[in-house]
């Protein structure tokens, strides 16, 4: 048994030392946070047709300026989400608040994906789709901080940069679906059928999320929850504001480094290489099918050599460093390009340098928190600054670019922001539980 520095009783006897039961936990809790980030954002893949069919305009930018931030108001309900399920949580168990987070993620694709256009019924498409995406944002703001919790209560200490990792990978697997939809998508149906209808295929394959995530989440072992828990109920956020609030804020600006790039990169390059580029959709796709490749496979190696370093935060402050000294060269290679692979070595090294890093981030905020309040924490501080860093990236980068006319000036915004990042995790205090 793997106890914490804070407290014995803070720390879940619940690791599972089973290998195919831990097993189950892990692909149970990743699964379904992969899909639930699939039906999340696979909106930002297709923001210029759902800017067409739900907030027409004269001007193309200006659809897919509302689009894109449509896109950012399910994460400002993120925060909304963590506060109240990671709390959940932390209160009654992890598993029941999984659960209910797939129910809800569930309800959102579905009134996304089946919403009659602007043309058929006026003002309330919009409406409706802002709607589905705060349902979205709720759920998934819960979800991947309690999931990342359950996975690492679960095992040994000596696994859990391994362990870890799979969230990681899973939400790679995300984004690695979508793209490839996208790719699919308009290689094989017309420009006018993808813009009418193709692009709700995405969101009704995305509704899986109900029968799977509450078939698989039913069967896991419920966890126990910490003595001193029950003893707080309903106390968590305000003992995580009173104990622990620098850490909730260092750990918002280190993952700020890691959310930029890959929302104002990554998700974000089908609508750049289309409406700014003007290169054909495929080559967006590409890039980010590419991207989510990269941070498939690349985070269980990135999980097992954490495993084996004395310490998280070397490797942390590495990649973090590498992506902000590459931000600028990868925008200068991709506003330069003639063809598809400048833009693909670019995306392919700042997805590369954040899958590297992400798991010893998500390491260092997990373990900086005692079991009481870690729930809470982790769904608090992922949501936070994704909703203030990750949503806004794509709306801020399109009015930039739309402001400027110059397709660089978003790398005016992505590199001080990955510098803001490192000198986060400078400041950060690693602490790393002991045997």
């Amino acid at each position: 048994m793997f106890t914490p520095p804070f407290a014995t009783c803070d720390q879940p006897s619940g690791n599972q030392e089973n290998p195919r039961e831990l097993l189950k936990t892990v692909v149970a809790a990743s699964l379904v946070t992969g899909l639930e980030m699939f039906d999340f954002t696979v909106f930002g893949f297709f923001a210029v047709m759902i800017g067409d069919r739900f907030f027409p305009a004269n001007d193309p930018m200006t659809s897919l300026l509302w689009a894109v931030g449509t896109f950012g108001v399910g994460f400002f309900m993120r925060p909304v989400g963590a506060m109240i399920i990671g709390a959940y949580a932390d209160r009654v168990g992890r598993r029941a608040a999984m659960t209910r987070t797939s129910w809800m993620m569930a309800l959102g694709t579905a009134a996304l994906g089946l919403c009659p256009s602007f043309a058929s019924i006026g003002v309330i498409a919009p409406l409706v789709v802002i709607a589905a995406r705060s349902l979205q944002g709720f759920a998934v703001g819960g979800d991947i901080g309690v999931a990342a919790t359950f996975v690492l209560e679960a095992g040994p200490v000596s696994r859990r940069g391994y362990l870890v990792s799979w969230q990681l990978a899973s939400q790679g697997a995300a984004a690695l679906l979508g793209a490839t939809l996208g790719v699919l998508l308009t290689s094989t149906v017309s420009p006018a059928a993808l813009a009418s209808w193709g692009w709700r295929i995405p969101f009704l394959i995305g509704l899986l999320i109900a029968p799977v995530g509450l078939y698989v989440r039913h069967r896991l072992r419920d966890d126990p929850i910490p003595t001193n828990t029950a003893r707080n109920a309903g106390t968590p956020l305000a003992e995580l504001c009173r104990d622990h609030g620098t850490t909730i804020l260092l750990a918002m600006l280190m993952m700020m480094g890691q959310t930029i790039p890959v929302y104002a990169i990554v998700y974000f390059m089908p609508s750049y290489a289309t409406r700014v580029m003007h290169m054909p959709a495929v080559i967006g796709f590409l890039a980010s099918a590419l991207s989510a490749l990269l941070l498939v496979v690349i985070p269980p190696l990135a999980g097992r050599l954490i495993d084996s370093l004395p310490r998280r935060k070397p490797l942390a402050l590495l990649a973090s460093g590498c992506t902000a000294l590459l931000v600028y060269p990868v925008f200068l290679m991709i506003t330069r390009a003639t063809s598809a692979l400048p833009i693909l070595c670019g995306v392919g090294l700042i997805s590369t340098m954040v899958a590297f890093g992400a798991g010893a981030v998500a390491l260092l905020v997990l373990e900086a928190l005692p079991a009481r309040v870690r729930a809470s924490g982790m769904a608090v501080s992922h949501a936070l600054h994704v909703a203030l860093f990750g949503g806004t990236a794509q709306f801020i980068v399109t009015a930039l670019i739309r402001w400027t006319g110059d397709p660089m000036s978003a790398a005016w915004y992505v590199a001080p922001a990955c510098l803001v990042s490192f000198c986060a995790l400078m400041l950060f205090k690693e602490r790393r539980l002991e045997t």
